[in-house]
């Protein structure tokens, strides 16, 4: 009877555990480093998996490098061989945590939050503070969105001389995330 009661106990300990969790794969993030007058230089990745825990506001998130998709596909290319690194450097993450959140106080209207956390990307990390998020819940769907602007250089990224004028060292990071219940 005692082994029936634990292992009931630690049924409900795990369904109560997995309640607290959201997840997708199939979040988009995007980023932007295009320069006026030239060929845009922008890609989006929509197979981005996330998570966050609603006990805490933890948040995680994992890039396939190779996922993103541009237009021009040797821009594509490019990215991947040259910038990115892909090969060596496959995936780029981000862990974080949500100020102030409180699953209960979530509505259908996106509310503002903030997130600090580290990205790492081309094998370097940086600490983001701070960054603006808008959260919203409809249903069981919490709806995490959000942009921010970071420097190349700052993931050791270097733009050769011959298109540096093509290619802003300001890049533009935007995401969406609609996250189930796990």
């Amino acid at each position: 009877m005692k082994h029936l009661i634990c292992i009931a106990l630690l049924c409900l300990s795990t369904t109560m555990f997995a309640q607290s969790k959201y997840l997708t794969k199939t979040g988009t993030v995007g980023f932007e480093a295009s320069v006026p007058s030239f060929e845009e230089v922008k890609a989006t990745n929509s197979a981005v998996t996330a998570v966050i825990n609603t006990d805490n506001g933890e948040f995680a998130a994992l890039v396939l490098v190779k996922g993103f998709r541009f237009k021009n596909a040797l821009m594509e290319e490019h990215f991947n061989e040259n910038y990115a690194e892909s090969d060596t450097y496959p995936k780029a993450s981000f862990k974080g945590k949500i100020k102030d959140f409180e699953l209960s106080k979530l509505t259908n209207q996106s509310q503002n939050f903030k997130i600090s956390g580290a990205l790492t990307f081309h094998g370097k990390t940086n600490q983001f503070n701070d960054l603006d998020v808008k959260i919203s819940k409809d249903n069981e769907i919490i709806n995490i969105s959000g942009n921010f602007k970071t420097l190349a250089s700052n993931f050791d990224i270097k733009i050769p001389k011959i298109v540096r004028n093509k290619i802003a060292e300001d890049v533009l990071v935007t995401f969406n995330f609609k996250l189930i219940k796990k």
